[in-house]
């Protein structure tokens, strides 16, 4: 069975949905056939580093795998819509306007999480409040997998 896709999306691609892919895939039994990515509406240039140092910090405190070469915050284009079964923006005060200018056609199938950025929640509550939807998450998918 090939891989259905979680996309989770935030504004930089840095730091929110970077942090819910590394979880969401640590995380999702092999067995259910999932796995995630992230992408942002609007990476900047000017973030150091390819994804943020507190995620690496979090990550890390979880014990959750880093990839050896942590790719650069992405873009995120159509074909990424197309290519999820379930999509996820992670701020919807944040993101909605971002879809409705950007991916009109996709509103229906964007499902809106509440995790502000840094200037609104510290990072550690933002983080907490990741796992708990991506734990939620989880267990939705694995009610409607198949048992085996």
């Amino acid at each position: 069975m090939s891989d259905r896709l979680v996309l989770f999306i935030c504004t930089g691609n840095y730091y929110r949905s970077r942090y819910a892919e590394l979880y969401f895939n640590a995380t999702v039994p092999t067995q259910l056939g999932w796995r995630a990515i992230s992408r942002g509406f609007a990476p900047s240039p000017f973030n150091p580093g390819p994804i943020a140092v507190s995620v690496i910090r979090r990550a890390q405190a979880r014990g959750l795998p880093l990839p050896d070469d942590l790719p650069e915050p992405r873009r995120l284009i159509e074909r990424d819509l197309y290519a999820a079964q379930r999509i996820i923006a992670l701020d919807e005060d944040e993101h909605r306007t971002y879809v409705e200018q950007d991916f009109p056609a996709w509103r229906d199938r964007i499902r809106y999480w509440r995790v502000p950025d840094l200037h609104l929640m510290p990072a550690d509550e933002a983080f907490a409040r990741i796992e708990q939807y991506v734990d939620a998450l989880v267990r939705e998918l694995a009610a409607g997998a198949p048992m085996s």
